[in-house]
């Protein structure tokens, strides 16, 4: 017996020196979620915000489809905490991981909806920023739930249990305030994160930041503003201390193969460029796309979509497609000249701001390939299609305060930060948009508003009835393929592999419609705004879809602007099924 006990530590002597494979696979066994994992998900998982990285929000489970989506079922619904609700659930092996608002997360049975564990962190009394309830995404690595808080810390729970592992300040609260509203994704086993600066505070709050997804340990932070760049400064000389507000408060996507990191930003404070520097300069990164390399952190490429004057915030997802390039001269309103008849290239693409102007880049190098219009918008006059530089509209800008003028769209979007979705079983993505417009004039207030610089009154577009539309655009030519319209504002979608596109909207309705033609197969009226980013999961081979309601920022202001539409704002979380 001692002999073979000997032999035994031998043999694992040796296999763990000289065959590393074989103790890499055992650590596989243990480690829990692998980045392997994280870019080649289980579609039986949904483990990030648009469940893979390159942020498509569609799901090749194909149980439910066309043909009996309208069996659809409730199978368990539960309450979430108080707050503004827009939650995105994580499943992982059976376990729903959910953000609710305030900092609280819940581990439940995600066929069942029973509580396994729930962490509510402390947050403290002093703290005082607008959206601190706002909890939109986490994300899970090894065996932590990693998420960011309201007070400004990257934090890990462990997935099991739901005890804190560790945390790491990002920012002082008191001195740097910021919006987390936005949490992480997980790229090559660093954690990134964006998010929203206040002006009362400095621009050393308007950072993209990457910790190790292990120990939580900073890596590197990049300023989302452009520091002083001399004769050239696109900020007109300004002092560094008062370039404020360019925030980065939506999720990025990343490419693992060009190790990129695709992140979208905002409007600057105030937002009236007469009020900084003069309307002739760009205050960069503010409107643009930023591509950061994921292990140093550097701006590998920009490019600016709007130099924003009006709070257009260009933060919404990046969806990255390889793709046939063939944009319809009938349909597309500015093409590169450069691109190649039938061409293939990696593209970020879809709606990334407020405008709902369509933007195609190639994703290596930033350039601009094509760009459409979609709803109503009158602040981007023209793009040169062979530099990609845009020109505002000259008639949109202010020059003196107590000035009023009439911007299409309004606010809220356009597009805004509920998500569209892609499908590659039609080569096109889903968009949610809001036919508006906003009378603005330029003055301070007491209000909110105010941070930037003028007073907003969202009206619905002239000439259009319906609010709400769900466009369908392919990617390879820009072309409409059908649109989907309703009184009431939509809200996110998910396309399936059953050729499904669920979609919500601001009175409670969730609807599944056809991809290839958006007619509608299923509706329910959940009674509260669906505010939730929905998913779709698998356990023990059944299908299931979930969407959460509640209240939020934009969703409350789109509502409002029918006021024959009510709908109530219970934060609720529902699961979805066949009937077994």
């Amino acid at each position: 017996m001692k002999f073979s006990a000997v032999l035994m530590r031998v043999f694992l002597f040796i296999s763990f020196i000289f065959l590393p494979g074989l103790a890499n696979a055992a650590d596989k066994t243990t480690s829990g979620v692998t980045d392997a994992m994280l870019q080649h998900p289980d579609p039986a998982d949904w483990l990030m915000w648009r469940r893979t990285l390159n942020s498509w929000g569609y799901s090749p489970l194909k149980q439910v489809d066309r043909g009996n989506v309208k069996k659809l079922a409730l199978v368990w619904a539960r309450p979430l905490s108080e707050g503004l609700q827009e939650g995105t659930p994580l499943v992982y092996n059976g376990i729903m991981y959910m953000p609710n608002p305030l900092d609280i997360i819940q581990a439940i049975k995600a066929d069942s909806g029973k509580l396994i564990w729930q962490y509510r962190r402390q947050l403290p009394k002093d703290m005082k920023v607008p959206f601190p309830s706002i909890n939109r995404n986490i994300a899970i690595y090894g065996n932590l739930i990693i998420d960011t808080s309201a007070d400004d810390y990257v934090y890990a729970l462990n997935k099991d249990t739901g005890k804190l592992a560790w945390q790491t300040r990002i920012l002082d609260y008191r001195k740097d305030p910021a919006q987390e509203t936005a949490g992480p994704i997980i790229a090559d086993g660093k954690i990134i994160s964006g998010r929203g600066c206040e002006p009362k505070g400095t621009p050393y709050a308007c950072v993209i930041t990457a910790h190790d997804g292990r120990t939580g340990k900073e890596l590197w932070r990049t300023s989302t503003i452009e520091k002083y760049g001399g004769k050239n400064d696109s900020w007109g000389g300004m002092p560094f201390e008062k370039r404020v507000h360019v925030g980065s408060w939506m999720v990025p996507s990343f490419d693992p193969k060009l190790n990129l990191i695709f992140m979208g930003t905002s409007v600057t404070a105030p937002a009236p460029n007469f009020m900084l520097a003069g309307n002739d300069k760009k205050y960069l990164y503010n409107n643009s796309t930023l591509a950061l390399d994921a292990n140093t952190g550097k701006i590998v490429w920009y490019y600016q979509h709007l130099v924003d004057n009006w709070d257009m915030d260009h933060t919404f997802e990046r969806m990255l497609v390889n793709t046939v390039v063939a944009p319809d001269k009938n349909a597309v309103k500015w093409i590169s000249p450069d691109i190649q008849p039938g061409e293939k290239r990696e593209v970020v693409t879809g709606v990334p701001g407020k405008t709902g102007v369509v933007y195609t880049l190639d994703a290596k190098t930033g350039k601009f390939l094509w760009a459409r219009p979609t709803i109503r918008q009158t602040v981007l006059k023209d793009i040169n299609v062979h530099t990609g530089e845009i020109t505002d509209n000259p008639e949109a800008l202010f020059h003196e305060m107590g000035e009023t003028k009439t911007i299409c769209p309004g606010g809220d979007g356009g597009k805004n930060w509920p998500a569209g979705s892609y499908s590659p079983l039609t080569n096109a993505m889903y968009m949610p948009m809001q036919n508006t417009c906003t009378k603005i004039t330029v003055q301070k207030s007491a209000s909110f508003e105010s941070i930037y610089g003028f007073t907003p009154h969202t009206m619905i577009a002239p000439g259009e009835h319906n609010v709400g539309t769900v466009y369908a655009i392919s990617v390879k030519t820009g072309k409409v393929l059908w649109k989907y319209q309703q009184r009431a504002g939509t809200t996110s979608t998910l396309a399936t592999g059953g050729r499904l596109l669920f979609s919500g909207d601001v009175t409670g309705h969730f609807r599944a419609l056809d991809q290839d033609t958006g007619k509608v197969l299923w509706d329910v009226n959940l009674g509260s705004q669906v505010t939730g980013y929905p998913i779709t999961y698998a356990v023990g081979g059944r299908q299931y879809v979930a969407v959460s309601t509640g209240s939020g920022w934009a969703t409350s202001g789109i509502l409002g602007l029918t006021p024959e539409l009510s709908s109530g704002i219970a934060n609720m979380l529902f699961v979805f099924a066949l009937p077994q």
